[in-house]
């Protein structure tokens, strides 16, 4: 069945409208046809029913009188109840009994139809006439009054239907004609957004489509469809930017690499192979770092946590500063209770990463709070080193972006631990931003908190929540 129907909306809702007006208008048709055949013939009946009582009225026991005609009701005659014609109208004289219908006794006026080959249709009433209305001059029998009219051709041809069938065919046509410029008319908007959307390139992204002034639903899919074309452009053009910086990030160890192996290929009685090797193999692992860090980042900024779960972030701050065993003091003054819905791994590299990070730069001490603030938990890591210039404090977020103190600090860094952490803090729903602090940085991470009820009792603070960095393995910062 949908085989048969057309692919274009803008047809089908027209096939669809013609279709009900069809039936609609067809049944509206046929009801008017029937109703005007019935009001016609109501018509007639009573005309020719005060036609005949009115010839009776006129009756007297010693007398006929002539039947009073009508223009149209010309046919009158009086029969007995042997079929004899008693008296006729000029039309109706000499011819036969204009019809046999003969009323009942309960009923003295009966119409309806009496058609012939030779005269064609005839709409009769027939009015009975009692004995006792004419006397005993008519013998005592009973007489019957017939008045008629020739069938008007209105009624004795298909006209009217065929009338009705055209009006209802141009009814159909005008519902159609009407369907399509207004569906025309609505869609319009979309073929502008189909047309647009067809020029729309992955080398061209800028492009936007029309939006009506409406705000219906092509409104909204206009407005839907510019704000992911936007979110495209973004993302597409940030993958560039991030191919980019792979590239360059990824060039110099890799032609390093390159050159030590290709000196060692070319002069091997002058290459000290042992020491090759280990330089090589300190490249690969820096490599291996460089994209293990990618290949999370990536995975942090397209996929949402998995498996989030009730995350006592006080607990974890606590734990990780447990953790700093070794270099500068880490204290934490964290509220208890304080609780977020998220991954708990990922959390935990991040609050790990922020303190790697303070650690390395801090000059004597590191401070972390935990505290809650307009349906937020605040995650605050403040060091007492140089601190981050205001200008550079959205750029460390960035892929590969190593300010020159960091670079100094941590050379086989690979400038992604700020980029991851902020990824993760997104992806939560929150904030990883850097905020003012009287001397040096304060990382400042904002998570949705998971309730926002009173924080229960105090719990006290595990021993060894202030100690000193031992963790080189992890790298974080981008400074």
């Amino acid at each position: 069945m949908s085989a048969l129907l057309p692919r274009s909306i803008r047809a089908r809702f027209t096939v669809a409208a013609a279709a009900l007006a069809l039936v609609a208008l067809t049944v509206i048709g046929a009801g008017l046809d029937s109703m005007i055949r019935n009001m016609i013939e109501d018509h007639i009946y009573k005309e020719t029913g005060r036609v005949a009582t009115d010839w009776i009225a006129s009756m007297r026991p010693d007398r006929i009188p002539p039947p009073i005609t009508t223009p149209r009701i010309d046919l009158l005659q009086l029969v007995d109840s042997r079929q004899r014609v008693v008296a006729a109208s000029e039309a109706a004289a000499g011819r036969p009994p204009l019809s046999t219908l003969l009323p009942p006794t309960d009923d003295r006026i009966q119409s309806g139809t009496r058609c012939s080959p030779g005269t064609g249709c005839l709409m009769l009433t027939a009015v009975r006439i009692f004995p006792q209305e004419v006397g005993l001059l008519w013998g005592g029998e009973t007489h019957v009054v017939y008045a008629a009219m020739r069938q008007p051709p209105v009624l004795a041809t298909r006209e009217l239907e065929l009338v009705t069938a055209g009006l209802v065919l141009v009814g159909v046509g005008l519902v159609a004609l009407t369907t399509w410029l207004l569906v025309g008319r609505t869609l319009r908007p979309v073929a502008a957004i189909r047309s647009r959307i067809a020029e729309i390139t992955v080398s061209d992204l800028s492009l936007r489509v029309p939006e009506p002034r409406s705000d219906d639903e092509i409104g909204l899919l206009a407005r839907t469809a510019n704000r992911t074309l936007a979110q495209l452009e973004e993302s597409v053009a940030y993958q560039r930017h991030f191919a980019s910086m792979v590239s360059h990030e990824l060039k110099n160890p890799v032609a390093g690499l390159q050159t030590q192996l290709e000196e060692a290929l070319l002069y091997p009685g002058q290459v000290d192979r042992d020491e090759t090797i280990r330089s090589a193999l300190s490249t690969a692992t820096r490599l291996r770092a460089i994209i293990d860090d990618m290949l999370v980042f990536a995975r942090v900024r397209n996929v949402s946590p998995e498996g989030p779960v009730p995350v006592d972030l006080t607990r974890l701050v606590r734990d990780e500063v447990v953790a700093r065993a070794t270099g500068v003091p880490v204290r934490a003054d964290a509220e208890p209770g304080v609780r977020v819905r998220g991954n708990h791994i990922q959390l935990a590299a991040v609050v790990s990463n922020l303190m790697v990070n303070a650690q390395r730069h801090a000059a004597t001490s590191v401070e972390v709070t935990v505290r809650r603030s307009g349906g937020h938990a605040v995650v605050a890591v403040t060091d007492d080193g140089d601190g981050i210039a205001p200008r550079d404090r959205e750029r460390v977020f960035e892929p590969f972006v190593r300010l020159q103190d960091g670079r100094r600090r941590d050379p086989k860094g690979s400038g992604l631990g700020l980029a991851i952490s902020r990824a993760i803090a997104r992806a939560h729903d929150g904030a990883l931003t850097i905020e003012d602090s009287p001397r040096g940085a304060r990382f400042v991470l904002r998570l949705p908190l998971l309730d926002a009820g009173p924080p229960p009792p105090a719990e006290a603070a595990p021993e060894g929540q202030e100690g000193r960095d031992g963790d080189g393995g992890r790298r974080g910062g981008a400074r």
